[in-house]
């Protein structure tokens, strides 16, 4: 596949070339771009950054803004990434890494997809286990006992996560969290460690061990997770289940445009002294 920074194309290529690195990087942003300052970023002369900018101000895909002149996004553009969203199949781009995982570990394999109410069951596979546990396609998992749920809460942004921890948190098990505090402080954990648990937090004796799925722009779309009795994923899961779970989250998350993340290798051997 040809790059677009430093090759040759014909004119017509340039031009689209060109068009793309105006609607990422402006995409990028959360204000509004001017003339120069779009071209000193992309490292090409105002005058051809403008034809670019008067061609997709006029097809909608971004907007001008009268009192500074500036350029942002405009809503042909968001419209078209979520309906890219909405149609996009995670579960059958995750379908080989589930497997390979699942091979490789024994137990069952989740993917659920990151929503404000939960994370949502896109699909499972059996593990290899002779008791089978799983959760069904379509299930929500709570955002404060399940480790997928618990792994979208630490990614929400500040006000969804705060409306969650002041919100009533219902006790499934006696050891599900229910304290605010204690739940935020989980959060954190999650956040620095880059993977979640939830010991017989949702149902005595399951647990399941989660790490997330992020795409292009570096926002949490889903989780990925191992989930078996706690005979066989502990609360403190080893770092063979750890890196081989990351690495699947990594590679998907490498499908998705997401930018590579720190050798989990590294981090589990870290965490694990």
């Amino acid at each position: 596949m040809p790059r677009i920074v430093g090759a040759k194309f014909g004119d017509g290529l340039q031009a689209v070339a060109m068009a793309i690195r105006i609607l990422e990087y402006l995409a990028a942003q959360r204000g509004g771009v001017g003339v120069t300052a779009l071209a000193q970023a992309l490292g090409t002369t105002k005058s051809r950054v403008h034809r670019h900018l008067r061609t997709l101000v006029e097809t909608g895909y971004i907007v001008q803004a009268p009192d500074s002149e500036k350029y942002r996004v405009g809503n042909r553009l968001v419209t078209l990434g979520r309906t890219v969203a909405e149609n996009f199949d995670l579960a059958a781009l995750a379908r080989e890494e589930m497997r390979t995982l699942r091979d490789t570990l024994g137990q069952s394999v989740v993917i659920s997809r990151a929503e404000v109410a939960g994370a949502v069951v896109l699909a499972t596979l059996p593990g290899r286990e002779a008791i089978e546990i799983a959760v069904k396609p379509g299930s929500i998992l709570p955002p404060h006992c399940t480790a997928q749920g618990k792994l979208g809460l630490a990614h929400a942004e500040a006000a969804v996560r705060e409306r969650v921890l002041l919100s009533r948190l219902d006790m499934r098990t006696p050891h599900t969290i229910t304290s605010p505090t204690a739940l935020r402080d989980e959060l954190a954990r999650i956040l620095e460690r880059g993977w979640a648990v939830a010991p017989s937090e949702s149902m005595l004796g399951v647990n399941a061990l989660a790490a997330p799925i992020f795409e292009g722009g570096g926002e949490m779309v889903g989780a990925i997770a191992i989930l078996g009795s706690i005979q066989f994923i502990e609360a403190a899961p080893s770092p063979a289940q750890i890196r081989h779970l990351r690495q699947a989250a990594a590679r998907i998350s490498a499908q998705l445009g997401a930018a590579a993340q720190e050798d989990v290798d590294s981090v589990s051997s870290r965490q694990h002294k």
